[in-house]
């Protein structure tokens, strides 16, 4: 028996990951970074900090970690304007609102994700939030899908998640829940 339903976010719910993608490309090119795009999105889910920290490493720069996620989440907050709902994603949760309880499981930031679900309209659909913030363990670890459904009551093996990336939907099976491809669902190629 569904017990709750959990969806990732960017590019799950929101059609989000091009203005990233942008906000990436601006801040890498600043501070000579290497990051391709088919990277950024095999590590969607991950946060901006935990990103420039193994890139750091991997090529031996010398930057603030947190300075350029700063201002690569700056980069992105000045796109807001431009991001849209992934409207077959969004239609479930409409269906099941108040019939299950939804949570949010994402590797954004809680300052961030409550004001593009304000300005898009679909804050009251959800019961939970949970963001970057509240775990240690980031996807592909269970963590995040875990605590959602704490969060919202339910045993994670009555749960389904709902994810747009590999290492999402490698995260919501190990935490035993059924996964549901958004990319399946959109028909889009995996990336």
């Amino acid at each position: 028996m569904l017990q709750g339903l959990i969806f990732d976010f960017d590019g799950t719910l929101v059609d989000s990951m091009p203005l990233h993608w942008l906000a990436w490309n601006e801040v890498c090119t600043r501070h000579g970074i290497h990051f391709p795009e088919d990277r950024f999105y095999k590590l969607g889910g991950v946060p901006s900090k935990k990103i420039l920290a193994m890139l750091s490493a991997e090529q031996q720069l010398d930057i603030d970690t947190a300075l350029v996620a700063r201002e690569k989440e700056a980069g992105y907050l000045s796109r807001l304007p431009q991001v849209q709902l992934i409207e077959p994603v969004v239609q479930i949760a409409r269906e099941h609102h108040g019939r299950v309880p939804l949570a949010i499981a994402t590797g954004g930031q809680r300052h961030i994700i409550p004001r593009v679900l304000e300005q898009l309209g679909i804050a009251h659909l959800f019961d939970a939030l949970c963001t970057s913030e509240d775990v240690t363990n980031h996807k592909p670890a269970p963590d995040i899908f875990l605590l959602a459904a704490q969060r919202i009551g339910a045993d994670p093996r009555h749960c389904r998640g709902y994810e747009d990336t590999d290492i999402g939907m490698e995260a919501i099976r190990a935490a035993g829940m059924e996964a549901v491809d958004v990319r399946d669902l959109l028909g889009e190629k995996k990336k």
